[in-house]
């Protein structure tokens, strides 16, 4: 193992942990959280063992798009506190050794930005090329809109100078034009603004339509030549800035589009992406009890250069995308866990979370969490996930997720003092909420969905291989078990897990074994002998999961 490899490509292995701040924790009572509030639980995530923060968007904002909307890309909105605020908040994470990165988001601005204020006054202003206009009355678009039940095209009518503004997302949310080269050049200086703060890095929003050219004046497209050139640059731009610096891009692709914007084998474009691929195929091989489908797209996954890196999750912010799944394969997810319409999201994804879809069965809400610890790649885990919370199934659309943070079982989780009717949202009511799931509870625990979470950081952290090894999907006879083995140079880890309700014997062999190998449980005590041929048997209970380190006569490290 070369200690210079993993800490200088410290995202191979990292544990992100992705929050909205404004629900997050209130330190003044307004019942709104704030960066103050978060900066007083730092120490809670260093204990968990995050290694990396992801803040959702805290830009000045009308707050139309849960702050996805920004009007000041250099800013932070007056509800959440100030920039001397956030910098407190950096601050005190990298004391505890984590990287704080934040939402950057650049295919749009609200209508409320100074500059589209500008650019819709009259068609000669300086700033009208910073967005995407046409003059000729649009086509129908109805079928490449990101929010059907919202928006009816992608084109908006603009009185004032009577022309359309492209927005891929809500008509409030303008297009920006990444062709035009003051428009990069801005992108740019907010990224080297954001450094000089001390953020290492970006979870970058939409990446395939900030890169798109649709409607685009031809000769700026022309002159702009490859939009990934762009991305490259940005990436050079970043490096530069911060040798250690990465971008994690929302790419929501099949594989084959995906490595395009890793850069290919050069690798040379974004570090990381979430890999959309693989979690819809899990939430089908759970509700089908049958590991099948996500097997065949962990093999699926291109090779990729040494410096990428694939991010899993279980649940992210916005809804739990299932359009990579046929029609049928979805109707089957929906079917397990979103039956009702209003656990449905425009026909395509759930506004659920993972405990209530598993009907809180802590059986097989574990087996989900230590599936996704030990698949290849770098875990990302949504705020409350580590102690089990629920959604708000009343509460519109994505924001369904977006819930206050339980920390105790108090009237408002003990996320703020305010009363109910001031909160910036609901808190989940009923056996998911706070009075039943809680960090206070938790924390306190030995057998708690935190402690066991806790402990899956621990030995991810402990396991390089898990971030940065070859994957091998081992031959199993039980459609219900998934078993697979990450190994780089000398360490190698093999994880089964069984996605069936029932006991099952599941038969091992690893074709590499010698005399003397055997496997050393890390979850809990126990091992097991490999026979001559690297053969060895071992009993999963139903929905059970063990992690086994590869130990060979001369490798006494302890496990």
């Amino acid at each position: 193992m070369r200690i210079t490899d993993t800490s200088d490509l410290w995202w191979k292995n990292a544990v992100v942990y992705c929050l909205d701040v404004e629900t997050y924790f209130d330190s003044n009572g307004d019942g709104i959280g704030d960066l103050a509030g978060l900066a007083q639980r730092i120490d809670y995530l260093a204990e968990l063992g995050v290694t990396c923060l992801w803040l959702m968007p805290f830009y000045p904002t009308p707050d139309r798009d849960d702050g996805y909307d920004v009007m000041d890309l250099y800013g932070v909105d007056g509800r959440l506190g100030t920039l001397g605020d956030l910098v407190e908040v950096i601050r005190t994470a990298k004391d505890r050794g984590i990287r704080v990165i934040a939402d950057l988001i650049v295919n749009h601005t609200s209508d409320q930005h100074p500059w589209f204020k500008k650019a819709r006054a009259s068609k000669d202003n300086p700033y009208r090329d910073y967005y995407v206009w046409r003059s000729d009355p649009p086509p129908d678009t109805s079928d490449e809109v990101v929010f059907p039940d919202k928006e009816d095209g992608i084109w908006e009518h603009d009185p004032k100078t009577d022309e359309w503004y492209l927005h891929r997302f809500y008509k409030h949310q303008p297009d920006l034009n990444v062709a035009n080269p003051k428009v990069r050049d801005e992108i740019a200086k907010a990224m080297g603004f954001w450094m000089q703060m001390g953020l290492s890095g970006f979870r970058v929003d939409a990446v395939p339509f900030f890169l798109e050219t649709t409607g685009i004046d031809r000769q700026q497209v022309e002159e702009m030549a490859d939009p990934h050139e762009y991305l490259r640059a940005l990436r050079s731009f970043l490096s530069r800035r911060n040798g250690d610096a990465i971008m994690l891009g929302e790419v929501n692709l099949p594989y084959r589009d995906q490595l395009r914007f890793f850069g290919g084998t050069d690798g040379d474009e974004l570090d990381m992406m979430f890999d959309f691929v693989g979690m819809q195929a899990m939430y089908l091989s759970l509700a089908r009890c049958d590991a099948r489908p996500l097997a065949k797209a962990l093999r699926g996954r291109p090779a990729t250069a040494v410096e990428s890196q694939w991010a899993t999750f279980v649940r992210n912010h916005d809804e739990l995308t299932l359009d990579k799944l046929s029609e049928k394969e979805r109707q089957e997810v929906f079917a397990a866990f979103g039956p009702e319409e209003r656990m449905q999201l425009f026909g395509r994804g759930l506004k659920r979370r993972l405990p209530p879809m598993l009907e809180g069965d802590p059986r097989r809400v574990r087996m989900v969490y230590s599936l996704l610890f030990s698949l290849p790649g770098t875990p990302v885990l949504y705020y409350g996930e580590e102690i089990g919370m629920g959604e708000d199934l009343d509460a519109e659309g994505r924001l369904a997720v977006r819930t206050p943070m339980q920390w105790t079982s108090e009237t408002g989780g003990g996320f703020s003092t305010a009363p109910p009717r001031k909160l910036v949202s609901r808190v989940v009511e009923g056996a998911f909420g706070p009075e039943f799931v809680n960090v206070a509870d938790q924390k306190r625990d030995p057998d708690s969905l935190w402690s066991f979470v806790a402990t899956l950081i621990q030995r991810y952290r402990e396991c390089p291989e898990l971030g940065w090894g070859d994957l091998e999907i081992l031959d199993q006879p039980h459609r219900q078990v998934l078993a697979h083995r990450c190994t780089w140079e000398t360490a190698s880890i093999v994880a089964v897990h069984n996605l069936g309700n029932d006991p099952v014997v599941v038969p091992l062999q690893l074709e590499d074994a010698d005399d003397g190998w055997c496997l050393v449980d890390l979850l809990e005590e126990g091992r097991c002998e490999l026979d001559a041929a690297g053969r060895t048997e071992i009993t999963l209970d139903g929905y059970g999961h063990r992690w086994l380190r590869v130990q060979r006569p001369e490798d006494r490290r302890l496990p």
